[in-house]
């Protein structure tokens, strides 16, 4: 053993401390080890921030881009809708719908595009939902990397075993060799979580800081959180009656925010409209007033959004508060006169005056600088409200446009990235040229682009791809392997298969999956022709076990939800530990039954 295998396991020691103990944040232990490697002379300066130019790291990025442009052009909205209704609000049935069908794509395409295609759907419907986004991304997230499992181009360890099986003189595997050991683990994987995830996920985190504004927002004013939708009945009392003759406000405490009249929307219907037959009415209150004012009217009550589910749905409207701008030319006016349902489409909630809250119908009431104004109404309304020189918005406006016009070119641009990654230009070239393509496309601006992506991600990779360097330049992965080999010289040959398993489970939590594999594949091979067993049986396992990374987030799927999901190391050690070892075993015994 050299001084510097010495000094790159003593960092690999105290990064692994750290993590486990979670005394810094990930990206802060990322970052430290990266600048004392190249202290310590272990890699060079040039080295030490190469991450930041590595393949993965780039795809990262660029997937962030790619998938924040899906989601704004409002595709993923096409996915939320029936996986939903499939799911019917089941935490289990919607974890197995998702995981199966990210696992599904996962096998032809690379697992974190996967993941990243499907990762603002899944934040979208845990808005929705009301399940925590915490215990639905890990589950998708191990699905997107079971996924690359499934065939021989699922994953980049096994895109390159062939290669390094014919400069072995071994006969190479086809497409679908791995396929019956990969079914395994996607469905040990699914079931998994199916039976044990509320045990193993946290109950909360990934709240995104829209909806912490939401929350907050919410409980400051006591305002309603729930939007129901009414169906006038034919002979319902309510017909060509306005909001304030059926005391909307005064004696139901509801707000009526839109209004659908044969297949034409009207939000913030203003005072004086008339209800007719037929139309679906939207209210935001309490279910008690919702189902009196139903009861009394002879209305349809559904408690779950139908003609509103994406008009009004979290990620679409929501609250905000915006003030009365000093010097505004409507001071001294009232909401009647500069008719602020009718031009903005917002419903007014709340007026705040020097601390004192006045609520119901407040429309008569002439506006002073200073006052606050509480309203509700699709995000492109109050950005419109809050951009008028007569308002100062207080809280941020949570705008989420979607612009479904370049939908079409925004799959186009994903489908193109995806498409030159299965053509063999490398994944980085690949993604990063699709994001272009969508900026140039105008599917969404550079400004947007440059916010879509989640730098503390970026730091942990990057600072992390210098240490598997560390261990390659030095030896010192080398040693570890070759030591383990020695001592196994004649074991049996499942203590042999299961000591491979857990070496390139190892090796990929602090290397890339891919160095990992070209380290360790010549190993087993000359391994398994001394010990006498077949070395395709360990050259496999080597390339399916590099995909083993569920312990740590340091795995490109891992990292790209930890931010979104609110996760901390330990939420990984906890899940993914079991998962795991449950991997190893079925990959063991799989291969064992296979191949041995």
């Amino acid at each position: 053993m050299t001084p510097e295998i010495m000094l790159v396991l003593g960092v690999l020691a105290v990064t692994i401390l750290l993590f486990v103990t979670e005394l810094l944040r990930v990206d802060v232990v990322a970052v430290l080890v990266m600048l004392a490697l190249g202290w310590l002379g272990l890699v060079s300066p040039q080295e030490v921030f190469s991450g930041f130019a590595s393949n993965a790291v780039i795809s990262i990025v660029a997937v962030m881009i790619l998938g924040y442009g899906v989601d704004r052009t409002g595709v993923m909205q096409r996915v939320t809708r029936p996986i939903l209704r499939l799911a019917g609000g089941r935490e289990s049935r919607l974890t197995a719908l998702v995981s199966a069908t990210v696992g599904g794509i996962s096998a032809f395409m690379q697992n974190v595009g996967a993941a990243a295609l499907f990762l603002p759907a899944l934040m979208r419907i845990s808005r929705q939902s009301g399940i925590p986004a915490s215990r639905l991304l890990m589950p998708m997230g191990f699905a997107a990397i079971l996924g690359g499992t499934l065939s021989m181009v699922g994953s980049s360890p096994l895109i390159i075993l062939n290669d390094l099986m014919r400069s072995g003189g071994q006969e190479t595997f086809g497409l679908f060799a791995v396929t019956p050991i990969g079914l395994a683990l996607l469905a040990a994987g699914i079931l998994y979580f199916v039976l044990f995830g509320k045990l193993v996920l946290p109950a909360a985190g990934g709240t995104s800081s829209s909806t912490q504004l939401q929350q907050a927002l919410m409980q400051s004013y006591q305002l309603p959180g729930t939007l129901f939708e009414l169906r006038v009945a034919a002979g319902s009392p309510l017909i060509g009656k306005t909001r304030e003759e059926v005391g909307m406000h005064g004696r139901y405490h509801l707000s009526l925010v839109a209004l659908e009249d044969g297949g034409e929307v009207l939000y913030a219907p203003w005072r004086h409209a008339h209800f007719a037959r037929g139309q679906v009415l939207a209210v935001i209150g309490d279910e008690a007033d919702a189902r009196r004012f139903a009861s009394d009217f002879g209305l349809e009550l559904r408690a779950a959004p139908e003609t509103f589910e994406e008009r009004l749905g979290a990620h679409a409207a929501g609250f905000a508060e915006v003030v009365v701008a000093p010097r505004a030319p409507l001071i001294g006016q009232t909401l009647e006169e500069i008719a602020l349902r009718r031009h903005y489409g917002v419903e007014p909630l709340v007026l705040v005056r020097r601390g004192e809250q006045v609520r119901g119908d407040f429309s008569d009431e002439p506006l002073q600088a200073g006052d606050a104004l509480i309203v509700y109404g699709r995000w492109e309304r109050i950005k419109g409200l809050a951009d008028e020189q007569n308002f100062v918005p207080v809280t941020p406006v949570q705008a989420e446009l979607m612009d479904e016009s370049k939908a079409n070119l925004a799959l186009l641009c994903f489908a193109g990235a995806i498409g030159l990654a299965l053509a063999g230009v490398q994944l980085s070239l690949a993604l990063m040229s699709g994001a272009l393509a969508m900026v140039l496309l105008r599917v969404l601006p550079m400004d947007e682009a440059y916010k879509a992506v989640d730098w503390r991600t970026v730091f942990l990779l990057a600072g992390l791809i210098p240490l598997g360097l560390a261990m390659e330049k030095s030896g010192a992965a080398v040693y570890v392997a070759t030591q383990l080999m020695s001592w196994l010289h004649g074991a049996h040959v499942l203590l042999l298969l299961l000591a491979v398993a857990v070496l390139a489970t190892l090796f990929s939590l602090f290397m890339s999956n891919v160095a990992a594999t070209v380290l360790l594949v010549p190993l087993v091979i000359s391994m398994g022709q001394m010990a006498g067993i077949d070395p395709r049986a360990l050259a496999l396992l080597v390339g399916i076990c590099a995909s083993n990374s569920f312990f740590l987030p340091t795995h490109q799927v891992n990292a790209l939800l930890m931010g979104p999901g609110g996760y901390r190391n330990a939420d990984f050690m906890r899940a993914g530990g079991i998962m795991s070892v449950l991997f190893i075993v079925i990959a063991v015994g799989m291969s064992y039954l296979l191949y041995l």
